[in-house]
């Protein structure tokens, strides 16, 4: 087996444990918001069977992408035996788009939340999934420590946040990295309710190693350029040398990644303070 077929085959079964935690039965119609290249996609492509229909959504420009772009790597999801099972729709806000109301059976977003510019964009955007779904099932990291070895990955995500927080604009993927408890206080700002949550540990998952060293390579680079107070320079360089004491080459252990289920709640203005 190739490194590639590896690394693939090892991120579609993190994502069939997400998708267990969700229990979306086959025959429905499911829109993933952020779907990027497709990975998620796949796999709830594989779980409605062929009665059910996936919606695929993401912001980005089917152009967007390295070393395969949105556009080409979706080509060969929709060119698969499965392919007549999924649409994609790029540079689509969700907030604006003109689906019917009750158009689908579950709302999906897994590992996308980081990408929204704020929080106040999230809850627009699980507010239009609730005109759109009655169910939303969502997965991010989890920024809760549960082992020691975790913490090279956590630390990228904490820099990367210090850094793209302190540019004017940023279309980075680590923008907005909520905890655990700050993602659940938005679901009833946001029309929803929890009905369950998991963890899924997947610690064979490459995230985590990809995240350092982007890290270490580019955003300490970029860090350098950044306009930012003492206070702020002094925390940075802090996790800089941290992320450098901790880190390993390659093998460290990924976060935890948070799965829930919600559905509908009271509806509320929705904005966060």
């Amino acid at each position: 087996m190739s490194a590639l077929h590896e690394i693939q085959g090892i991120q579609t079964a993190h994502r069939r444990r997400m998708l267990e935690t969700w229990s979306i039965p086959a025959g429905s119609k499911v829109l993933e918001v952020g779907c990027g290249q497709g990975d998620m996609t796949a796999v709830l492509m594989e779980a409605v069977g062929p009665d059910g229909h996936v919606t695929a959504v993401d912001l980005a420009s089917p152009t967007y992408g390295a070393p395969e772009t949105l556009a080409e790597a979706t080509e060969k999801i929709q060119n698969s035996p499965l392919g007549d099972r999924v649409d994609f729709h790029f540079e689509c806000d969700i907030r604006r788009a003109d689906f019917p109301e009750n158009s689908f059976d579950v709302a999906v977003m897994a590992m996308s939340s980081w990408y929204f510019g704020s929080p106040q964009e999230l809850v627009e955007t699980l507010q239009a999934l609730r005109r759109l779904s009655p169910r939303l099932a969502f997965a991010e990291w989890d920024l809760h420590l549960h082992s020691s070895d975790q913490l090279g990955h956590f630390t990228a995500v904490q820099i990367q946040e210090m850094i793209e927080s302190a540019k004017p604009e940023s279309q980075a993927n680590v923008r907005t990295p909520l905890t655990q408890d700050q993602l659940k206080s938005l679901l009833p700002r946001s029309g929803w309710t929890l009905d369950s949550e998991s963890l899924v540990d997947s610690p064979d998952l490459q995230d985590a190693d990809w995240e350092i060293a982007h890290t270490l390579k580019h955003s300490i680079l970029e860090a350098e350029d950044l306009v930012i107070n003492n206070e702020q320079r002094s925390m940075l360089n802090r996790d800089i040398a941290r992320l450098r004491e901790v880190a390993k080459p390659n093998g460290n252990r990924p976060l935890f990644v948070y799965s829930l289920t919600a559905v509908h709640g009271p509806l509320h203005d929705g904005r966060v303070g």
